[in-house]
């Protein structure tokens, strides 16, 4: 979760929320901060690091328009002297190895992902991660794998490569194709944990008893975590959503899913409807033809 460096130095609620990790097993806490002002970002890196930090990553791909009016999230592209200022002042400050995450440029005018990411290895960076679409594309359109194998080309410093890299099959093409040092997985994670180990194991797939105990499992501490069963119930709908993607019958599941509150039913609801669900015709042999065409 992104953090506010803001709300690092006035101690907000929330930001304290963001915070909270299993210190046993998360571990490097790497915290990704955003904010415009540079003496801020500055303060919020060194609070970050007496609250044990590993290493620190500037936001700067954040498209939200209530993040980018302030001069933060995908805002920086646009403003190079700034964003090596930022990292070196982070650096000072918290004695911390500092990553961005950027994107590839403000629009399709102002693409500047090669130029931010000079600035930021002779700013000291440790490694850019680029998300390659553009500010103005948001989540829209395609990635553009070619800038990411560019920018790699440019730099010294390790490149982590991000976009449509949804499934394990497209993660392995991704790093062929763009030499980068490793791949971030976003939004294919979501309603779909078991695609790290499809990397390590092509062709897997979660049994429906596997399924429906990591679920619960994720409900459970996602409860106790939120610490009201409604917010808890209401919020975890989402969740639910993406995990039935591409399960026969989750169009009837997602609509009655969203009318039940009580968590026990719920449970229940789970345990009836994955316990049995298979995915929908030809979605199985995809899953487990991907990763086994991506490795040739």
């Amino acid at each position: 979760e992104l953090v506010s460096a803001k709300g690092l130095i006035y101690g907000q609620a929330r930001t304290e929320r963001y915070l909270a990790r299993d210190e046993s097993i998360e571990e490097p806490f790497w915290l990704q901060i955003f904010g415009g002002d540079t003496e801020n970002m500055a303060r919020a890196a060194g609070i970050a690091a007496e609250r044990g930090a590993s290493i620190l990553d500037i936001n700067m791909g954040c498209p939200v328009k209530k993040v980018t009016k302030n001069g933060a999230g995908s805002a920086l592209l646009s403003d190079p002297h700034r964003v090596g200022q930022m990292i070196e002042r982070m650096r000072s400050e918290s004695g911390l190895p500092v990553t961005i995450k950027i994107r590839s440029g403000w629009d399709s005018d102002h693409v500047t992902a090669i130029e931010i990411g000079k600035v930021a290895q002779d700013a000291g960076a440790s490694l850019v991660a680029l998300h390659a679409r553009t500010r103005a594309q948001g989540y829209e359109g395609h990635a553009n794998w070619e800038l990411i194998r560019e920018l790699v080309e440019a730099l010294r410093i390790p490149v982590i490569g991000n976009g449509d890299a949804w499934n394990a099959r497209r993660a392995i093409q991704m790093k062929k194709e763009t030499g980068c040092a490793a791949v971030m997985i976003g939004r294919g994670a979501l309603g779909n944990p078991w695609i790290f180990k499809t990397l390590s194991e092509p062709g897997y797939l979660p049994s429906c008893s596997e399924r429906t105990e990591l679920i619960l499992e994720h409900l459970r501490s996602h409860t106790a975590f939120v610490g009201d069963e409604l917010r808890a119930v209401r919020r975890f709908r989402s969740h639910l959503s993406w995990y039935c993607t591409g399960l026969a019958g989750a169009a009837n599941f997602r609509r009655e899913i969203f009318l039940i509150d009580c968590l026990q039913q719920v449970i229940r609801r789970i345990v009836d409807y994955f316990q049995d669900a298979e995915p929908v015709a030809g979605a199985r042999e995809a899953i487990q033809d991907e990763t086994s065409n991506a490795l040739g």
